[in-house]
């Protein structure tokens, strides 16, 4: 609340008066040095009477309920930003006990707080500061509806395996078969081959699969949990034993399960699983032989190496989808 004599805008720039014209001064004015509220000296900003030019009228106290004159508190546009709220006692614009200037002062102070954050939410829901849609960092990599195709089988072709001919008469029989969805949360591919050792004989039984998956993570980041879904396969409390390895130089991070109980001799299962940024990938190679076999089997060892290439490349191929 300002004080007759007082500008009501701290830069000097005169206000329109919201309460209509200002009353005619009094009669019998108040002598200037019995007026404990007069002005000792020109006011910063405002024209100097002494030097013979014009005073503007100045507005009438305004109600505590209503706010600073001009702009809700802020200055006009262009004009810097405010000074210190209150000034001391005995200043100039002050009554001796630093209560009118710094009231005017914690008002504008108030004012200038609500309208910036006024102004920061309009930002914010502008440019979508507020929104609760995360921003997935897919890291390049894009969405195929046949990750088959996309699968590099190189690394196992060249340990004599191929891919199963396909003797099914339906679409469910297909070898190799592959399917896809894109979804708000998440876009997920899958791919699955029937292997087979080259020059195998059809009197001994033999399976072998490689199963391939991809997923684009869009509403949760898959980080926080994508080492313990795997560290898990050691945790089984079961008959059967899984080993995890961390695998380096794949994607932001990388894990490998083999499982123990399976002697070379009669199959394998090994798992890798990748993560670079908010995209998952994972490859599995499970494959059984009987003991009349003819054909050798991969290590595990062999296999791992298998699946690692293969990766490196499919995932290659996944950033260059577009």
């Amino acid at each position: 609340m300002s004080t007759s004599g007082e500008p009501s805008q701290p830069y000097g720039l005169p206000q329109p008066n919201p309460y209509g014209q200002v009353p005619a001064p009094p009669q019998n004015p108040v002598p200037a040095q019995q007026n404990p509220y007069a002005q000792p000296h020109p006011v910063p900003g405002q024209p100097d009477p002494a030097a013979g030019q014009p005073t503007p009228s100045q507005p009438p106290m305004q109600p505590p309920s209503q706010p600073p004159g001009g702009n809700y508190g802020y200055p006009p546009v262009g004009v810097g930003a405010p000074g210190t709220p209150a000034g001391p006692a005995g200043a100039p614009g002050g009554n001796g006990s630093g209560g009118g200037r710094g009231a005017s002062g914690w008002l504008w102070a108030i004012g200038g707080a609500v309208a910036a954050s006024a102004i920061w939410g309009s930002l914010l829901f502008a440019t979508g500061g507020f929104s609760s849609e995360p921003s997935p960092d897919l890291a390049g990599y894009s969405y195929t509806d046949d990750l088959c195709a996309a699968t590099s089988m190189t690394p196992f072709e060249n340990a004599h395996y191929k891919t199963k001919a396909n003797t099914g008469s339906s679409s469910k029989d297909a070898n190799p078969q592959h399917s896809a969805a894109r979804q708000k949360s998440m876009d997920t591919m899958w791919c699955n081959v029937a292997l087979e050792q080259e020059n195998a004989s059809s009197a001994t039984y033999s399976s072998t699969w490689l199963y391939t998956s991809a997923t684009l993570h869009r509403t949760a980041d898959p980080a926080p949990e994508f080492a313990d879904n795997y560290r898990a396969y050691e945790k089984q409390e079961t008959s059967i034993g899984y080993k995890v390895e961390s695998v380096p130089g794949i994607g932001d991070e990388a894990y490998l399960v083999t499982r123990n109980d399976l002697g070379s001799d009669s199959g394998s299962y090994v798992i890798l699983g990748v993560r670079d940024g908010w995209m998952t990938f994972q490859s599995t190679w499970s494959s059984y032989a009987s003991s009349s076999s003819s054909g050798k089997q991969p290590t595990s060892d062999e296999i791992a190496t298998m699946l690692k290439t293969s990766a490196t490349e499919t995932l290659k191929r996944l950033q260059n989808a577009r």
